[in-house]
């Protein structure tokens, strides 16, 4: 049975306030402060200090916060095992290019399991690592950047990055350099989005950033983005799967700058969420 401390620590983790941690839990803040001294004593170390007023968490708190992550996960897990429902919900997080472009054909596959229903979040990558946090995703498919020594991961696919504009646009079929771009209206998605950190990433490999275009449009939806870049808006930087299925898209490429990236299954070390990751990875249709 899981130890209702690690709940209680891993809420005061995140808001770094025992009031609040009380408030959100429904204790008493005196009740909040004997369970984390009782698991200071039970692990031989100091969990919390403060600097100055502000609560702030010790080295040995960031340890003990993976591991009880991952617990607070099985035990949910397991409870739903053992009362046996008569289908498994499997929760699946998605960034926004995967979700809408690279797994809809996977997960029809996996669907095809009548034993099993999923919950599905489109959304962008700081988010869903948020989810994954909270175990609210069993896992998720990211573009973006995170820490791998924080999850588990593995490989979904790799993806290449392409320049995207109009038609009738100068650039449509033309490798340039970076410089011939600078006078372009740019339109990207929202911060958080992996897309849009690496391409963030890739100018600023080359001494740029977003403040060297004339304009920035930022869109949080791709079908308005590739959109407005159709109608001549600007230009943007998609995965090839996004360019590849819209025919009112022209391509273009920068010259010397080869951009691949890896997107990944994602999910807490240590869980069961493993077995999950690898029955959708491995969906095969009847």
């Amino acid at each position: 049975m899981l130890d209702p401390k690690l709940k209680t620590f891993l809420k005061l983790y995140e808001t770094m306030n025992y009031h609040e941690t009380a408030r959100a839990l429904n204790l008493t803040q005196p009740a909040v402060t004997q369970q984390m001294k009782a698991l200071e004593t039970e692990y031989s170390c100091r969990l919390f200090s403060y600097d100055h007023k502000s609560l702030k968490a010790t080295p040995a708190a960031a340890a003990l916060e993976t591991y009880a992550r991952s617990a607070v996960y099985n035990d949910s897990r397991l409870i739903e095992q053992l009362q046996q429902p008569p289908l498994s919900t499997v929760r699946i997080g998605a960034t926004k290019t995967i979700g809408e472009y690279l797994i809809s054909d996977l997960t029809a596959r996996f669907l095809q399991d009548p034993s099993i229903t999923a919950e599905i979040n489109i959304d962008n990558t700081a988010r869903l690592l948020t989810l994954l946090d909270r175990q609210q995703l069993d896992f998720a498919l990211i573009e973006g950047r995170f820490q791998k020594s924080r999850y588990a991961s593995q490989l979904f696919k790799t993806e290449a990055l392409t320049g995207i504009c109009a038609p009738g646009h100068p650039l449509r079929g033309q490798t340039v350099p970076l410089q011939c771009l600078l006078q372009e209206t740019l339109i990207l998605r929202e911060q958080g989005s992996g897309t849009r950190e690496l391409f963030t990433n890739l100018l600023a490999a080359q001494g740029y950033g977003t403040d060297s275009f004339p304009r920035v449009v930022t869109v949080n939806e791709f079908s308005l983005l590739t959109s407005l870049v159709a109608q001549g808006c600007g230009i943007s930087f998609v995965y090839e799967a996004v360019a590849a299925q819209d025919d009112r898209l022209a391509r273009f490429a920068i010259q010397g700058i080869q951009a691949e990236h890896e997107l990944n299954y994602v999910y807490l070390k240590d869980t069961s969420a493993d077995l999950w990751v690898r029955r959708f990875g491995t969906a095969v249709p009847d």
